[in-house]
C-alpha cells in the first residue's frame, strides 16, 4: 500500500518520541528473568486469518520451546498487540518496547505498514523480524542495510514461480493475458513480474485487459464483467484476502473458470476457503511456504499441522509457516550466541549477528538469513485437483523452489535482474 507525506511525518514523530525519551531499547537480560517477545499481527479486518495463523502458529512453539527449557535457559512470555494501520501499529511497537520491555518483536503482514515502521525499528534500535510485508516501496529498497531489522523473502518471490511454471506448463497454450490484481505495490509488482517474464522468455502474448480492485473490495462484478468481455486464454491474478473466494464465486457463475488459465500465485492465503464447488482442477496454486499437505513434510511440519486441525478444525496456512521461522530463528540465534558466552545471555549485539547466515528447520522446510537480514525459504505452487477429501482444492501435483532462485540477490536492482537472471524452468 502506499506511503502518504502524512504516515512519513508520523513515523518520523514516532522516532523523535522515541529518542527525546533518552530510553532506547535495551531489554532486561537477567539469565532467571523471562524472556518477553512482542508480537504485532492483525486480529481483525481483511487480514485478520493470516495474522491468527501466525499468532497460533507463535503460540505453539512458545509452549513447545518452554516445554524444552525456553530459550538459552529462559521462560517465553508473549506479549501480543493488533498491527492496523501504520500510525497506530508504529505506536503500539513503541509501547511493546519502552513500556513492555520486550526482548524482541515479531510479526507484521503488511506491506504498507512495514514500510513505514522500517526506520522507527532501526532508530529504537529494537531487535524485529518481519513474518512478511516486504519493505520495499514497488521493488526499491528503502532500508539497504538494516541493523536491527530482518525482511521476509521479497514479496515478488511468489509471482516469479509461478510465470516460470506458467512458462514451462503453458508455453503455446495462450495468446491473451488478462490480470486482476490489488491495486498496491505488492499487485502492481506481481503482474509486471509475470508480463516481464513472458517478454524474457519471447512468448507471444496480447494483455488484454488489466483490472485493479482495491484492497479489500468484495463487489467485483465490473471487473469479473471486464474480464469476461475481454475473453483472455490465461488470467493473472494477485488477490489474497477476504476477495479472492468472492472474486472466485463470481468468476465461476460468469463462465470464466471453465476454459481459462488461472495463475494465484498467493491463493494459498485462502487455501480453505477455495471450495470445489467454483474453484476448478487445474489451476496454478501457490502456497508460499508453506503447503499443509505436503507428503513431504518433516515429522515437524506434520505434528504442527495434526495439531493446529485437532485444534481448530481448519487447516494453516503459509502465515503459520513465517511466523514459526522468524521464532526458531531468534531462538537459534540465541542460543548460539548464548554458547559463545559460555552460557551467559547475550546481548542484542551478539543474537543480531548470530542470526546473519543461521539456518532452521521450519513447517515449510530450512529457511536461513542472508547478510543483508533478507531470509530464504522454500516456495510450493502446484496445480488444482479435486481429489482429496476435504471440500476445497488442493494440489494434485506440485513443484518446490528454493528463493535463491526466485529473489533478487543483495543490493540488486529487482527489474535488471529479472533481464539477466539464470532462472530454472
Amino acid at each position: 500500500m502506499a506511503i502518504s507525506r502524512r504516515t512519513l511525518l508520523t513515523s518520523a514523530a514516532a522516532v523523535g518520541a522515541l529518542s527525546a525519551s533518552g530510553r532506547v531499547f535495551a531489554p532486561a537480560i537477567a539469565q532467571n528473568t523471562p524472556l518477553r517477545i512482542g508480537i504485532l499481527a492483525p486480529r481483525s479486518g481483511i487480514a485478520a486469518a493470516p495474522g491468527e495463523n501466525g499468532i497460533r502458529a507463535t503460540q505453539w512453539a512458545a509452549e513447545r520451546f518452554n516445554a524444552q527449557g525456553g530459550i538459552a535457559g529462559r521462560k517465553i512470555e508473549l506479549v501480543i498487540a493488533e498491527e492496523s494501520s501504520p500510525k497506530d501499529t508504529i505506536e503500539r511497537f513503541s509501547k511493546l518496547v519502552q513500556q513492555e520491555r520486550v526482548d524482541c518483536v515479531l510479526g507484521i503482514i503488511s506491506t504498507g505498514v512495514g514500510l513505514a515502521l522500517g526506520p522507527v525499528v532501526e532508530e529504537a534500535r529494537a531487535l524485529t523480524i518481519y513474518w512478511d510485508g516486504t519493505t520495499q516501496d514497488g521493488v526499491e529498497e528503502k532500508i539497504p542495510n538494516p541493523r536491527y531489522l530482518f525482511r521476509s523473502t521479497d514479496n515478488e518471490c511468489e509471482a516469479i514461480m509461478s510465470s516460470l511454471l506458467s512458462i514451462k506448463h503453458w508455453k503455446g497454450k495462450f495468446a491473451t493475458v488478462a490480470g486482476i490484481n490489488p491495486d498496491y505495490s505488492y499487485g502492481r509488482n506481481n503482474m509486471a513480474a509475470f508480463i516481464a517474464l513472458l517478454k524474457r522468455f519471447n512468448i507471444e502474448h496480447k494483455v488484454v485487459t488489466e483490472q485493479w480492485p482495491k484492497v479489500g473490495t468484495m463487489d467485483l462484478t465490473s471487473h469479473v464483467a471486464a474480464l469476461k468481455a475481454a475473453k483472455p486464454d490465461l488470467i493473472f491474478s494477485s488477490l489474497l484476502f477476504a476477495d479472492l473466494p468472492v472474486f472466485m464465486k463470481q468468476a465461476h457463475a460468469a463462465g470464466l473458470t471453465q476454459d481459462t488459465k488461472l495463475v494465484f500465485p498467493a491463493a494459498g492465503f485462502q487455501h480453505t476457503l477455495m471450495k470445489k464447488e467454483f474453484t476448478p482442477e487445474g489451476m496454478l496454486f501457490g502456497h508460499n511456504t508453506l503447503y499443509f499437505a505436503n507428503p513431504n513434510a518433516s515429522p515437524l511440519a506434520k505434528e504442527f499441522v495434526a495439531w493446529y486441525e485437532k485444534t481448530y478444525k481448519d487447516y494453516p496456512e503459509w502465515e503459520a509457516d513465517r511466523a514459526y521461522f522468524a521464532f526458531a530463528s531468534y531462538k537459534a540465534a540465541a542460543e548460539k550466541a548464548a554458547k559463545a558466552k559460555n552460557g551467559s545471555w547475550p546481548s542484542q549485539s551478539d543474537i543480531i549477528d548470530a542470526m546473519v547466515g543461521i539456518s532452521v528447520e521450519s513447517l515449510g522446510g530450512k529457511g536461513s538469513w542472508r547478510k543483508d537480514h533478507i531470509a530464504e525459504q522454500t516456495f510450493v505452487q502446484g496445480f488444482t485437483t479435486h481429489k482429496n477429501n476435504y471440500d476445497f482444492v488442493t494440489l494434485g501435483s506440485f513443484e518446490t523452489m528454493y528463493s535463491t532462485d526466485l529473489q533478487k540477490p543483495p543490493g540488486a536492482n529487482f527489474w535488471e535482474w529479472i533481464k539477466t537472471a539464470q532462472f530454472k524452468i
